[in-house]
Parts: C-alpha cells; sequence; structure tokens
C-alpha cells in the first residue's frame, strides 16, 4: 500500500508535572493496540508506565526523557513524544517540540493552569506548535473543567472552546457529550474499550446546547461556508470539524476535551481529535537556511521525492551505540544513503535505521517523509542537519536555556574516575543544559545543571549505569557580576623585550545594558586604531567578562565602547591590543561600581489551604516575595520570587511544615542584584578560596 503522508501526525504530549501525561501515553498506547495491558506510573505491579522506560522514572514516578513511540489509530499513523514536566528537564521538551506537528496540553481538571503549563505554552508559541487541551483528573475530588477552561483563557491567552462536555465530576463521572456530534459518548467494558454512543442526558441538554453555540460562534470564524449555515440553523457535523481544523492549524483555535485517563474515559475522543483537528507534515511551514545563498531562508517541501533534508534532534548512548533521533522534514531516508551533515561537513552512510517504541525498537528499511525515526553508529551532535550530498541547509537550533547551579563531584577511586570520565562524556552529548568543566584553581571537576533535582538524576546514574561512585560538594549558585555605573579608560600596554615588542593603547569606556550580555561598540574615528586591531579589542573584552574580580564569575549586562586609541608601525599586533583591551577593562572595572546578581526562581507552592500560613513564611524566611496566592476549595496556591541559593533543602523544610501534602515546583525566573550583606559574605568566601588555593 502506498505511503500517504496526509494519514501521519508527529504529536507531543506536554504538561505541568503530575497532570497524567504519562497516563494518557500508557491509554494511548493501549487504545492503538500498541501494549495489551495498561500499567501505571508507580505502579504497585512492579512494571511501571511503557514510556517511563528508566529504573529511576519508575521510582520516582516522574518523567525524566523525552520517550518516543509510533501508533496507529484507525486509518492514521501517530508519532508520539511523551515529555517530561518536571522544569529540570525542559531541554527534552524544547527539542521536542522542535520537531513536532503539534501538541496535546495536558491540564489537571483540579490544579489547572500551573507554573510549568505557563512554560509549556511559552514552548509551543515558540515553535508554533497547534495544539490541543485536554482537561485531566474530572473524576478527582475538586475537579472542576469549566474553571479550568477560563484559566486557559485567561491565563494563556488562548481562545479555547470545549467539543466535549463530562456527563458528572469527580466520583460521578460517568461519559462525556460529544457536542460536534451532539450524543453522549460512553466507555464500557475492561478498560473502557467498548464505546457506545446515547442522547444526552436530560439535566445536561442545557449546557450542552450553551457550549454548542459557543463553539459554532467561534469555529465559524474560519469559515464562511459554516457561517451560513450556522445562521441558516443547519450545520453539518463534517462542515464543522473541517472549520475547527482551520482554526486549529492557524494556532487560533484551541480544541479543548475533558476526561480521565486513569478512569480510561475520554481518551478515544482526544485520539480521534488529534486525527481530525491536528496538521499533517504537509500542513506545517518549515524552513531551512541556504548555506550556498548567505543562510536564505528556503522553504521544505513535504515531499518523499525530493533531496533529503532531516534534523538529528535528541542522542542516546546505549549498549548498541549512538543512537539519534531524526525527524525527516523532506525527502526519505533509507538504509544504505549517503548522508551530509552540515556542521561537521561530514558524508556518512546510513547503516541501521529503527523506529522507536520508548525503550525497544524495530528494524525499519526506510524513513518516509515527515516521520520521526533513528538512527544507529553515526557521529554526530544534538541539533545537526543531515542533508543529500548536493544540499547546504541547515535547520534552525532549539532554544537552550544557561544552566543556573554547579556541583562539584569527585571520584572515590581510579575506576571510578575513568568510569566518571566515560558518563559525562555522554551526557553531556544527550543533554545540552547538563555542562561540565575542570576548574583551572581548585581542579575540581564541576557539573552544572537546571536544578538540584537534574544533578541529583545524573549522579544517580552514574552510580547505576557506569558503576561510578562519586563524592559531591556544597551546590553552587552560577552567579553573576555587572556593573552599576559608567567608567571611561585609556590604558597603554607597553613591553620592550628586545626586538619588536609590543604596543597598544586604547580609551573608551563601560557602561551597564540590560538587554543584552555583552556589547561591543567601535568608535574610533580617524584610523587611530587600525581596522585589523578593532576584532583584537573585542576578543580581549570577551577574555575580561568570563571572570569578575569580586567573587569570579562571569560578568554580564556590559556594553565596551572604544572611542581612542593608538599603535605603533613596528610594535602593534593582535595579541598586544588583546592585552590593552584586558588592562583597561580591569582599569575601568572597579569604577565602575561592580555589584553581584543572583539566580531568583520563579517558585510555586501548592498546599491544603490549612497550612497556607506555613507556606508564607516558609516564602519570607527565604527572603522571598510573594507575588500572588489564591485560595481554590480546599487547596490554595502561593507564587513567590525566591534567590535560588536559599532554596537549597527547601523540599525537605516544606515536607515538615506541611505534614508531606504541600509540594513545589520553580524555574529561572531572572538575575537579580544581592543585598549588601551576602554580597560582603560572597566576597569573603572568595578571598577565603583564593587564600587557600594560593598556600598550597
Amino acid at each position: 500500500m502506498a505511503f500517504d503522508i496526509t494519514k501521519m501526525r508527529n504529536i507531543g504530549i506536554s504538561a505541568h508535572i503530575d497532570s497524567g501525561k504519562t497516563t494518557l501515553s500508557e491509554r494511548i498506547l493501549f487504545y492503538c493496540n500498541k501494549i495489551h495491558a495498561i500499567h501505571e506510573v508507580r505502579g504497585k505491579d512492579g512494571v511501571g508506565a511503557t514510556m517511563d522506560n528508566m529504573d529511576l522514572e519508575r521510582e520516582r514516578g516522574i518523567t525524566i526523557q523525552s520517550a518516543a513511540t509510533n501508533v496507529q489509530w484507525k486509518d492514521t499513523t501517530i508519532n508520539l513524544i511523551d515529555t517530561p514536566g518536571h522544569v529540570d528537564f525542559t531541554i527534552e521538551v524544547e527539542r521536542s517540540l522542535r520537531v513536532l506537528d503539534g501538541a496535546i496540553l495536558v491540564l489537571c481538571a483540579v490544579g489547572g493552569v500551573q507554573s510549568q503549563t505557563l512554560t509549556v505554552d511559552r514552548q509551543l508559541k515558540r515553535y508554533s506548535v497547534p495544539r490541543l487541551a485536554f482537561i485531566n483528573k474530572c473524576d478527582r475530588t475538586g475537579a472542576n473543567p469549566y474553571r479550568v477552561k477560563n484559566q486557559i483563557v485567561e491565563k494563556l491567552g488562548l481562545n479555547a472552546v470545549f467539543l466535549t462536555l463530562p456527563i458528572g465530576l469527580e466520583d460521578k463521572l460517568e461519559g462525556l457529550v460529544d457536542l460536534v456530534n451532539m450524543r453522549a459518548v460512553y466507555f464500557d467494558g475492561e478498560g473502557g474499550v467498548d464505546i457506545r454512543y446515547a442522547e444526552i442526558p436530560a439535566h445536561m441538554a442545557a449546557d450542552a446546547e450553551k457550549y454548542r453555540e459557543e463553539l459554532l460562534d467561534n469555529a465559524s470564524m474560519f469559515s464562511d461556508e459554516l457561517a451560513e449555515a450556522y445562521l441558516e440553523g443547519v450545520v453539518d457535523p463534517d462542515m464543522l470539524m473541517k472549520a475547527i481544523r482551520a482554526g486549529t492549524i492557524a494556532q487560533q483555535l484551541v480544541p479543548v476535551f475533558v476526561g480521565s485517563a486513569y478512569k480510561n474515559k475520554g481518551v478515544q475522543v482526544l485520539l480521534d481529535g488529534v486525527t481530525q483537528y491536528l496538521p499533517n507534515p504537509t500542513e506545517v511551514k518549515n524552513i531551512g537556511l541556504d548555506l550556498d545563498r548567505n543562510e536564505e531562508k528556503v522553504e521544505l517541501l513535504a515531499d518523499p521525492d525530493a533531496k533529503t533534508v532531516a534534523l538529528g534532534f535528541k542522542l542516546e548512548d546505549g549498549q548498541y551505540g549512538q543512537l539519534t533521533y531524526v525527524r525527516i522534514y523532506q525527502g526519505m531516508i533509507k538504509k544504505g544513503d549517503e548522508l551530509y551533515n552540515i556542521r561537521s561537513r561530514k558524508k556518512f552512510k546510513v547503516g541501521r535505521l529503527v523506529r522507536m517504541h520508548s525503550a525497544s525498537m524495530e528494524d525499519i528499511s526506510e524513513g518516509q517523509c515527515g516521520d520521526i525515526v533513528a538512527l544507529f553508529g553515526i557521529e554526530c551532535a544534538s541539533g545537526d542537519t543531515f542533508c543529500h550530498p548536493d544540499l547546504n541547509i541547515a535547520m534552525t537550533s532549539m532554544f537552550v536555556p544557561e544552566p543556573v547551579i554547579s556541583l562539584a563531584i569527585e571520584p572515590k577511586d581510579k575506576k571510578s574516575a575513568d568510569q566518571m570520565a566515560k558518563a559525562l562524556n555522554r551526557f553531556t552529548k544527550e543533554d545540552p543544559t547538563f555542562q561540565t568543566f575542570v576548574d583551572p584553581e581548585s581542579n575540581q571537576t564541576i557539573i552544572k545543571g537546571m536544578g538540584e533535582l537534574h544533578l541529583d538524576v545524573y549522579i544517580e546514574r552514574m552510580k547505576r549505569e557506569y558503576k561510578c561512585e562519586v563524592e559531591t560538594g556544597m551546590p553552587q549558585v552560577a552567579y553573576r557580576e555587572a556593573i552599576s555605573g559608567r567608567a571611561d579608560f585609556n590604558y597603554t600596554h607597553k613591553k620592550q623585550t628586545g626586538g619588536s615588542g609590543q604596543y597598544g593603547r586604547v580609551a573608551g569606556y563601560i557602561e551597564p545594558v540590560e538587554e543584552k550580555i555583552y556589547e561591543f561598540v567601535d568608535m574610533v574615528k580617524g584610523g587611530a586604531i587600525p581596522n585589523e586591531y578593532i576584532p583584537s579589542c573585542d576578543k580581549g573584552f570577551k577574555e575580561s567578562v568570563k571572570k569578575g574580580s569580586l567573587i569570579g564569575f562571569p560578568i554580564v549586562n556590559v556594553r565596551c565602547v572604544i572611542n581612542d586609541g593608538q599603535s605603533h608601525p613596528v610594535d602593534s599586533s593582535d595579541i598586544a591590543f588583546q592585552l590593552a583591551a584586558i588592562g583597561a577593562f580591569r582599569e575601568a572595572y572597579d569604577k565602575a561600581k561592580p555589584i553581584i546578581l543572583e539566580p531568583i526562581m520563579k517558585v510555586e507552592v501548592e498546599g491544603p489551604t490549612e497550612f497556607q500560613g506555613n507556606i508564607f513564611a516558609s516564602v519570607n524566611q527565604r527572603r522571598g516575595m510573594i507575588t500572588s496566592s489564591n485560595e481554590e476549595g480546599a487547596f490554595c496556591r502561593v507564587e513567590a520570587e525566591v534567590p535560588l541559593s536559599e532554596m537549597f533543602g527547601y523540599s525537605t523544610a516544606l515536607r515538615s511544615m506541611t505534614q508531606g501534602k504541600a509540594e513545589f515546583t520553580m524555574e529561572f525566573l531572572k538575575y537579580g542584584k544581592v543585598p549588601t550583606s551576602v554580597s560582603e559574605q560572597l566576597r569573603k568566601d572568595y578571598e577565603e578560596k583564593r587564600r587557600k588555593e594560593q598556600g598550597r
């Protein structure tokens, strides 16, 4: 049978932590006959959910790595990626959304729009991904999908409309009302596999009419044909579906489905929604940069006969070598094909080609246009573009956030040292937000990441996967230094050592600049500094901002302006002007009133209302500023801005003061000025550290 690209969907499941993404994925696999028994997250049967294939994921009950699978729903092939909800693993969401055509945004019917929901929404908008919303957990006490739908509109600014309504809520959830076909849907039999259609119950008739009117009113904006039919009072369901599809793909409409994945209600209707309303690969505009034409933008064609363009978006090192997840944007990939890695400028032959199903894989002979497959044994980095040898097109890269926390690690013995090196090499290759380096002063190995949990997971993986025992130091915050005023410089670097010496003079000023990390401005007139030495000055300033003199952290938000200087016909050189710029920066830095900045985290705490006072106190004790709080029934939610340095050990403290009933999430928000008392202590600690290192 010929491959039909219009019958393919590439979708992701994204949400705030603990909204039920992995439980939903498990039901999708079951109803699509990919698995034959349902297992739960943290399952009592010891098996665990299929998409959580790491032992750590099953033990902790969270998703750490995104997992891909391929299912068949009716006549449509769906490539599905289940992404983590915890903000520490946000890179997994970023790289998945970079290659997907559509998404299911999962929300909890009790929790509603939460902090990570806002982050995921920003990511979906960044990559222009159309989405459906699924309000899950309608069986839970306190479930209110109507309130959640209003939050989607108010907090996310999305044009959300119900396509289904719940029949009953909490422990009385029976089924759904389908507003497109105006009928009731029930899920009978073991696992809810038998779908039964019936008349809408009398007590739901008024709500069904009300929300159907709202649906028609919104959908008619995307179809003149529907608008006319709506006015005449005769609307065909197929006509309505076409209009909803048009609005969804244009990202101007968000169809909202309701249900309970855990209670097996509503998932099949959601799957129908994926096939009916989310785009196929031909309906998504994908752009590449033609490197032969000065990075001119070119639209890629979802055409199997075109020359191949694909993006390697995720790497995994396994027992059989490196596995590279690839999205094919144009053309096809077949075993034996020769492809070209645009970054490394190297050709390679496609050997083993596989389709992933979580941790297991299936060998295939070809990957179709629009498909997501995996290649074995090719040397590449995350984000590399693979092309037909005749093309020189690069795909735009994904957004990679900067790490905010670091930790010193040390192997316990020689064997562990070798294994640690292997582990770090693998992890940094797989995860761009996990970084490592050796501190030149202390000679310690430092790992950097997005949060305590992020680093904990990698240390645990070293122990389990590499039998590598390491000792860890105290977590270190990624502080930054900045200047708070303008300062002039006029510095001459002069060195004579027999023969030609070194000479360069640079003059200008440094000043704060909020919107940029570093900016270099050349205002030299009349050739006071020859043009060939201007880049040397830039290099010198860039070297200077790598490490500030207050506490040894990088300097940010600084503009370096040169407006005068002097050169020597014999003694001036590239290195002379680099050293002149370094000297000039040091001369001006202390005069520019340097300050220390610290990462400020957006923290959201949720727990029973009876502990609201304790939650407030826990935030205030940590130099936090509460930005909002609200009560919804027996639960309260507190949002605050708290310095990262104050968040270490917070989970333990929160558990003890709320009897283990509250939980929190946090994500990086901005850099803020450190208070004077904290700044003085940091400077003392830095001086003490330097004295010890010099005394060794």
